[in-house]
């Protein structure tokens, strides 16, 4: 439970908490909500309730060193991923995750990190929060690699499926840049708040990010949640559609 960052159990109720080995009577004691373990996969840990805040300074991110990626095409981005020893994460992933989709897609999704699923298998959203992320994608008539492509901010799993931190953000960031250059996509959706602050730039809530055109380069920008915060947090699901409606209709505005 403690791997899946699902403690405390309990806590007490305006008392400090007792030393290990003194367990608190039950009248003391308020049980946390139950957990629905069936949508805990290690990827669904990549939850916005439990993620610390991280803090994206923006005159970082507009002096990365993004021109040591210049020119480089598909198989060479790839590969300088692949052999990527820039921050402390690669030496404890299995492998990158590097991407996977249509390279020339209008349509790019961006999360925040490879989970224990996309760790083993080497492609990103692949677990519980991966089906739910293709049945949002099937809500508007979109289909995972068939004009679309999806990536992570990060390609390395952080350990334990914490939030990455701003200096792994900061190192891994411009390889995220340099598909987008690729890609060249119309319409970019940003899933939940990490992704959604280390392209913007921003220190922002989710709350004050949705809902609004955001711009990426000359690029459209929308943010909605993460999948994986759904899973625990289902009723959100109707902003969510809210949120990707928006994108379609910026979408087929543009294209008219």
């Amino acid at each position: 439970m403690r791997e899946l960052n699902l403690y405390p159990q309990w806590v007490r109720r305006n008392q400090v908490a007792p030393a290990a080995g003194n367990p608190l009577p039950a009248a003391d004691v308020q049980l946390a909500p139950p957990v629905v373990t069936e949508a805990l996969t290690p990827e669904a840990v990549h939850l916005e309730s439990t993620t610390p805040k991280i803090s994206v300074d923006a005159d970082i991110l507009s002096t990365l060193p993004t021109s040591a990626l210049d020119g480089l095409s598909w198989p060479e981005l790839k590969q300088r991923v692949r052999d990527c020893t820039s921050c402390k994460l690669r030496a404890g992933c299995t492998q990158t995750v590097f991407g996977v989709g249509d390279e020339n897609a209008d349509w790019l999704f961006v999360g925040e990190g490879p989970g224990a699923d996309e760790d083993a298998l080497g492609e990103p959203f692949v677990g519980q929060a991966g089906k739910l992320l293709d049945n949002m994608l099937l809500a508007i008539k979109l289909k995972r690699g068939n004009n679309v492509y999806i990536a992570n901010v990060v390609k390395c799993r952080p350990p334990g499926n914490r939030a990455p931190q701003a200096d792994e953000i900061s190192q891994c960031l411009p390889y995220l840049q340099r598909q987008i250059e690729l890609i060249k996509p119309k319409m970019i959706v940003a899933l939940g708040k990490v992704a959604s602050n280390a392209l913007l730039g921003k220190d922002a809530t989710l709350a004050s990010l949705r809902g609004k055109q955001h711009d990426y380069h000359g690029i459209p920008l929308i943010v909605t949640y993460h999948p994986a915060y759904l899973l625990r947090s289902p009723t959100e699901k109707s902003k969510a559609w809210q949120d990707l409606c928006f994108a379609v209709k910026l979408m087929t505005d543009k294209s008219t």
